[in-house]
């Protein structure tokens, strides 16, 4: 990605995490407390004044000094193509494609990221996985916009996906950029290896919503102290910060991060592919013997099922109500009310 592209990236990214209006001077604000000092101030002005020209502007002058982001494209149905997938020089390329959502959840994504990894198990020439998301995310978590699946459509939970990941004998590396939240978060931290560009943002947001993680694999990432941070505080991190809570194995810049995982997958295709499989499934056993799969199922545990009986779900059900009353924008900016800086 080029460095206008990157500092446009950044732009848009204000726009989405800190509010649908803002002035230049809030941008630089906004990116910088993002970024540092990645971009000038100057050039984050130029680019923001120069995203305003043309009927497809990315960004609308309101007057004032206001910018507003502009109405996003449509989402598109459900396609086939919601998943992608291609296998050369002895690895396996999933892509997560509903970018204009940032490759958000829905059941069709589900169903074809699971004939995915299947069709990666049994191709004989591939030995590792890389599973990496269109655009300029990896994964926003569930599409909680999303249209019910089709009556009688045999449709995988998240779970099943996340065990196929655990339990496939090939190697999985997640090459995350953007967004990896929610289950996103869950899905990059249940690789094998997780590579994270600079512009990555992880964290499991579910607590806004008001309900638990799908798939509890956080406290086996990190420690006690920060699995509770992640999971009661709900925040996102850098990639910087996920990679120093465990989160992530490496940081590289945004423009190499295929080139990383494609250097990693292939440091692994070089080496005794049993071997390879067998420490795989060593490391996973150590998890498994210490309670992993119990841990997965935490709904099913008598102390947790009274306690979630006795909270409630009224946060999550006026978060839903305003979704559905007034619209993504008033959901996010009533779910994320108190993460704005």
């Amino acid at each position: 990605m080029s460095d206008t592209a990157a500092c446009r990236d950044a732009i848009r990214q204000a726009f989405q995490d800190f509010g649908e209006v803002l002035t230049a001077a809030e941008v630089v604000t906004r990116v910088t407390s993002r970024h540092g000092a990645a971009f000038a101030a100057a050039q984050l002005q130029s680019e923001a004044a120069a995203m305003t020209a043309g009927e497809d502007a990315p960004l609308r002058d309101l007057g004032g000094g206001k910018l507003k982001l502009a109405q996003q494209p449509p989402v598109p149905p459900p396609s086939p193509d919601d998943v992608l997938y291609r296998s050369e020089n002895g690895i396996a390329w999933i892509t997560l494609n509903r970018p204009v959502v940032l490759n958000a959840v829905n059941w069709s994504l589900r169903k074809g990221l699971m004939l995915a990894l299947q069709r990666a198990v049994e191709d004989s020439g591939a030995s590792v996985v890389i599973l990496t998301g269109a655009g300029r995310s990896f994964c926003a978590g569930g599409d909680v916009q999303s249209a019910p699946q089709p009556e009688g459509e045999v449709v995988p939970g998240a779970m099943e996906i996340y065990l196929t990941i655990w339990s496939m004998p090939k190697p999985v590396i997640a090459a995350v950029r953007g967004h990896a939240v929610g289950q996103g978060c869950e899905l990059a931290g249940v690789c094998d290896f997780t590579i994270a560009s600079e512009t990555a943002q992880l964290g499991e947001i579910q607590i806004r919503h008001g309900f638990g993680p799908p798939f509890l694999i956080s406290p086996f990432l990190v420690g006690l102290k920060q699995a509770k941070e992640l999971l009661m505080l709900g925040e996102v991190v850098d990639a910087h910060e996920a990679r120093r809570l465990g989160l992530v194995n490496r940081v590289v810049a945004n423009d190499r991060l295929e080139a990383e995982a494609e250097a990693v997958a292939r440091k692994l295709t070089a080496l005794p592919q049993r071997t390879v499989r067998q420490n795989k499934l060593l490391v996973n056993r150590v998890y498994e013997i210490a309670g992993f799969h119990n841990a997965l199922n935490y709904r099913d545990d008598p102390t947790i099922q009274a306690a979630a009986d006795a909270a409630g779900t009224e946060t999550l059900n006026e978060h839903l109500r305003i979704l559905r009353e007034q619209g993504w924008d008033a959901f996010r900016t009533s779910r994320d009310a108190q993460y704005r800086q």
